[in-house]
């Protein structure tokens, strides 16, 4: 009598089965609107959209929208680490409430965010008016669209990171000192190491979330041609002038520079990586 081969039961389907599942919603939430846009690009024209592409406003839009959402990037890149840190290792009053304070972002309506900016901001709002004193305008400049598109995007940054900082042992650092190394030693060999790969995530996530950003943006960007317009808008001026083609090389334009920058995000994830696993 041969014995049966022991089966490990998973909570999940088959592999067919969830395969099946995943292949199809990612066509319906996914593929299927890319691949529409671009067959909507194809039939437009390649010269065409190089053309559209090419104008001087939809070129000063398209570098506002992805230089402002770089640098908001990189600033929460820094800090969203930070108050991770923070929220994690140090306890304080008020600590809960601002870890939940963290979230806000994703629970306001963008709109509802914009507005409250643009009353914060404004010469007449509360910070407004004080940097006005200063000589320095916020709302209505590109300064009131980093600041919108950093609010947006320091939460993407802080919750990849802080599970992360969670699992790292503090005997770890203890560790690092009692072998003689400084804190800054330790921050760069020991602690930075482990936590750039989710660094490098929340790192794309805020910048994909403020390359789209819409609703936050506009009513604290001033709407300017050729200063403070963003590509979003622009695309949406094109939609309400029933300029499908233009607004669709647009978004064309704008699918290609996501995809190359989070690419090359992607491949210096891998190359930490693999250096994390040498170490």
């Amino acid at each position: 009598m041969t014995a049966r081969p022991l089966v490990h039961k998973t909570a999940m389907p088959g592999l067919g089965l969830s395969a099946g599942i995943t292949l199809a919603m990612l066509s319906i939430v996914v593929l299927l609107p890319i691949g529409a846009l671009l067959m909507k690009g194809a039939s437009f024209g390649l010269s065409n959209v190089l053309e559209v592409v090419g104008r001087e406003r939809v070129m000063a839009s398209l570098i506002l929208s992805f230089k402002l959402a770089l640098l908001a990037a990189l600033f929460n890149l820094v800090f969203g680490v930070l108050l991770a840190w923070v929220l994690v290792r140090y306890r304080f009053p008020g600590k809960r409430l601002l870890d939940a304070a963290v979230d806000l972002p994703f629970a306001l309506p963008t709109a509802v965010a914009g507005i409250a900016l643009t009353a914060l901001y404004a010469p007449n709002g509360t910070f407004g008016s004080l940097a006005v004193q200063l000589g320095v305008k916020i709302a209505y400049t590109q300064a009131g669209i980093f600041i919108a598109l950093v609010f947006v995007g320091l939460p993407f940054v802080t919750r990849t990171v802080q599970p992360v900082i969670e699992e790292i042992d503090r005997e770890v650092e203890e560790a690092s000192a009692t072998l003689g190394a400084s804190r800054l030693y330790t921050l760069r060999h020991v602690i930075l190491p482990m936590l750039t790969p989710a660094a490098l995530t929340g790192f794309a996530l805020a910048l994909a979330r403020a390359v789209g950003e819409y609703g936050s943006v506009i009513f604290i960007a001033g709407n300017i041609p050729l200063r403070t317009e963003i590509a979003p808008l622009l695309i949406v001026i094109q939609l309400e002038e029933f300029n499908y083609d233009a607004a669709a090389a647009i978004g064309i334009a704008m699918l290609v520079i996501s995809f190359a920058m989070l690419l090359a995000i992607n491949l210096i994830q891998i190359v930490s990586r693999r250096k994390m696993g040498h170490v």
